[in-house]
């Protein structure tokens, strides 16, 4: 049913589709910004309390980065952790126990694709602040890293709340919009990894407030 429901904007291919072209001239694979626009979609509906549509929509997601990415990956473990969301949504609450368990336990990698991962420049509103980014991009990288890390560990303790059915300590979809890097690079699929996990609602009693 998921499929049918996303099949029309997500797998067909469109010539106005800038962000698509875009992104598959950075090196990403078609199915990168797919994952990103699932978890984008499941986030939305959830906000607008439309269960149904939340929960195709990482459960679709939870297959691509299953199939699709690698262990390490730190988008295969959010997409455990929404697919975790979605059970519980659904009531099956032993299965989310297993997918957040699953969850956490990929989330260990993500330091090490924090260290390994590509950093693309970003664009600037200036030549004179390219030319001194260029001058100091060591430092900008090791910068962005620190910064990256504090997601790291914020989204961990997100993780391990929301497996003990606990509200969130930190606000994660909420500041996706304001944080989503212009470009497509590793920063942008660590963030989407660590802002996309759904967390409003974790609280039992807003779950049976949302509409079927």
């Amino acid at each position: 049913m998921a499929t049918t429901m996303f099949a029309k904007p997500i797998w067909a291919f469109d010539r106005k589709d800038v962000a698509m072209r875009q992104a598959l001239a950075a090196g990403w694979r078609r199915v990168d910004l797919w994952w990103e626009r699932l978890q984008e979609d499941g986030n939305a509906a959830l906000a607008a309390g439309r269960k149904r549509e939340a929960i195709q929509a990482f459960r679709l997601a939870h297959l691509i980065s299953r199939w699709l990415f690698d262990a390490n990956d730190p988008r295969r473990a959010a997409g455990y952790a929404n697919a975790a969301f979605a059970a519980r949504l659904s009531g099956a609450e032993r299965r989310a126990e297993r997918h957040y368990a699953k969850a956490r336990r990929l989330w260990a990698n993500a330091p090490a694709f924090l260290e390994t991962m590509q950093i693309r420049p970003r664009a600037r509103s200036s030549l004179f602040h390219l030319r001194m980014e260029v001058k100091h991009w060591q430092t900008y990288q090791a910068n962005m890293k620190t910064r990256l890390n504090r997601f790291l560990s914020e989204t961990e303790d997100a993780l391990e709340a929301l497996a003990n059915r606990e509200p969130s300590p930190h606000r994660l979809y909420a500041r996706w919009r304001g944080e989503k890097p212009a470009v497509f690079d590793d920063t942008r699929k660590l963030l989407s990894a660590s802002l996309l996990i759904a967390s409003e609602g974790s609280e039992p009693a807003d779950l049976t407030g949302l509409s079927p």
